[in-house]
């Protein structure tokens, strides 16, 4: 009986050591990856953005990402070939250069 228990134990604590060191690598994939699945292209009115993040491409992500949180709360991410969106990171990229003091 006492044989039994050791072994339920120590197969129990090999499950959790599979479970937690899966997770892990999991974990790691998803930082690695792009954080737009979708991209929206139809216009939204600046005035309801909230935030606007340019993530640039890099080893990540190909892509450049443009996510925007609205006021409401909902982050929606944006195709940056669309030309109303291009002329939003033209703004930003233009308002970022002439507020930069050196």
């Amino acid at each position: 009986m006492e044989t039994k228990r050791n072994i339920l134990a120590v197969l129990a604590f090999c499950l959790l050591c599979t479970a937690v060191t899966e997770g892990m690598s999991l974990a790691r994939i998803s930082e690695l990856r792009c954080l737009c699945i979708k991209t929206e292209s139809t216009f939204i009115h600046p005035k309801h953005f909230q935030n606007v993040e340019l993530i640039p491409k890099g080893p990540n992500c190909p892509n450049v990402e443009v996510i925007v949180t609205l006021k409401t709360g909902q982050e929606v991410c944006l195709n940056p070939s669309a030309p109303w969106v291009e002329k939003i990171i033209k703004r930003i990229l233009d308002s970022s250069k002439t507020n930069k003091t050196f």
